[in-house]
């Protein structure tokens, strides 16, 4: 496959998760966004590619540091039909964070943990009909 990275204005956009276990969150984060897991140089980094090569890599950097607090960072995925989604992802080893969607500025949305605690986003703009 060839890889077209997504650039940025001084090169190119890589976002980095880091995790405990980078076998389970290449499962999870390529389950979630399509990807394909790939190894890195080390076994401390694991690549994870968009499907047909082309967009924003997902490096995941294992640290023995845990997670303490809410993240400054974090992954909105944007769906038509949010349940269909939070079901998909909790699927793969999600945790939902949230009792009810928050429905703030046109959005409603859940926030949820990867398999490492790392909290991300599940949203559905208002007044986009599901899927189906």
């Amino acid at each position: 496959m060839r890889r077209i990275p997504h650039p940025y204005r001084n090169g190119e956009l890589v976002i980095v998760i880091d995790c405990s276990d980078l076998d389970r969150s290449a499962q999870f984060w390529a389950g979630v966004l399509g990807y394909t897991a790939a190894t890195a140089g080390s076994g401390r980094y694991r690549t994870l590619i968009p499907e047909g090569g082309s967009g924003v890599e997902v490096l995941l950097q294992r640290t023995r540091d845990a997670k303490h607090g809410k993240n400054r960072l974090h992954l909105d995925l944007r769906t038509a039909d949010l349940a269909a989604e939070v079901s998909r992802v909790t699927g793969l080893g999600a945790t939902v964070l949230t009792a009810r969607p928050i429905v703030e500025d046109g959005l409603r949305w859940h926030i949820l943990a990867d398999p490492d605690g790392n909290e991300f986003c599940v949203l559905q703009p208002i007044g986009r009909p599901a899927a189906g």
